[in-house]
């Protein structure tokens, strides 16, 4: 069996431990004001074209407010529905109509429902540059979920240029 130098494991140890220090520090890409407030008025904004008063709430990566929107005339529960759905969005990485769909047909992720801070109807939607999730959009206060997600699906065809 070949022996190992000391100073071959040295060289080694000193290599593992520069890979270990870049890996430290992350750059990550995060929603910014300008796209955040531009998208919750883009919301509304089409929301209120098919007749619906709502509120939109943008967050960024973490699940912290960046933006909030209502329109005249929306309930005041929307305010809460329209967070809880974003952050549910941004948390998971995923639609929450995809999600309330998906725990309604799959015994193991009924319990998702369970989970503090998460609220699965339609209406959250992650904000994604590339495959990375920047954030998140979540719309409350039309007639379902399903039309809080269109508003939201539109608003998002509306600044895809902004997401590069």
């Amino acid at each position: 069996m070949p022996r190992i130098s000391t100073t071959a494991i040295a060289i080694t140890l000193c290599l593992l431990g520069t890979a270990a220090q870049a890996q430290a520090v992350r750059t990550e890409k995060n929603m910014s004001l300008e796209l955040a407030n531009d998208l919750a008025a883009r919301s509304v904004a089409a929301c209120t074209a098919n007749g619906y008063a709502v509120t939109a709430t943008v967050v960024d990566r973490a699940g912290t407010v960046r933006a909030v929107q209502r329109a005249d005339n929306a309930g005041p529960h929307t305010l809460e529905g329209s967070r809880l759905k974003a952050y549910t969005s941004a948390s998971a990485k995923n639609s929450t109509l995809a999600m309330m769909e998906g725990s309604q047909k799959n015994p193991g992720a009924a319990n998702l429902v369970h989970i503090p801070g998460y609220l699965l109807l339609g209406g959250g939607l992650p904000v994604k540059v590339g495959n990375e999730v920047i954030g998140a959009v979540g719309i409350a206060g039309a007639p379902g979920g399903h039309l809080d997600d269109q508003c939201g699906q539109t608003a998002l065809g509306q600044v895809q240029d902004l997401l590069k």
